[in-house]
């Protein structure tokens, strides 16, 4: 039997119009998710690693990440149940992953990749699940990528469509 769930999962969205494929948004993410107890890019040893990637369609430039799907194809297909709902968040245990790029198959956005570590792990957008800020909104200079809880997001419409509507009668 299935429950009505009380809360969706939160997500990043991004405003193409607003993008301007400057990749402060990758350097940020590689930087909060580094191991290096250093936090500045000069300090970093290897390759950046982010968990969101700035793509380019025709005029428009748009960071691509994990949606945090209610209803997760990648945690379906996870063989060990590595990719789990926590916290309204859709996240990848490291230590369960097997790295057989089932998720990465599924994911119909694209947003998960796989890790250039010593073992291959898939890696995707785990809105700063160990920290207290979202380094990639925070770093967007154009504040282009915002986070996202869809049940705040309906009501703040709502509230414009009542308003909208309480001064269409005014005018009558």
């Amino acid at each position: 039997m299935k429950y009505l769930k009380l809360s969706t999962n939160s997500f990043i969205i991004a405003d193409a119009k607003k993008c301007i494929s400057c990749k402060l948004c990758e350097v940020a993410c590689s930087v909060a998710h580094s191991k290096n107890a250093k936090k500045t890019v000069g300090s970093l040893n290897g390759p950046l690693m982010p968990r969101l990637f700035v793509t380019r369609f025709g005029n428009l430039n748009m960071p691509i990440q994990c949606h945090h799907c209610e209803d997760a194809p990648c945690a379906k297909v996870c063989l060990v149940g590595a990719i789990k709902n926590a916290d309204n968040k859709i996240i990848i245990d490291e230590k369960e992953c097997i790295g057989c790029k089932a998720c990465a198959i599924a994911c119909p956005f694209g947003a998960i990749e796989m890790s250039l570590s010593c073992k291959s792990i898939a890696n995707k957008c785990d809105l700063c699940n160990e920290n207290n800020r979202i380094a990639c909104v925070d770093a967007c200079p154009e504040k282009a990528l915002s986070l996202v809880n869809l049940k705040e997001l309906i009501t703040a419409r709502n509230k414009k469509a009542l308003l909208n509507l309480v001064n269409i009668g005014k005018e009558n």
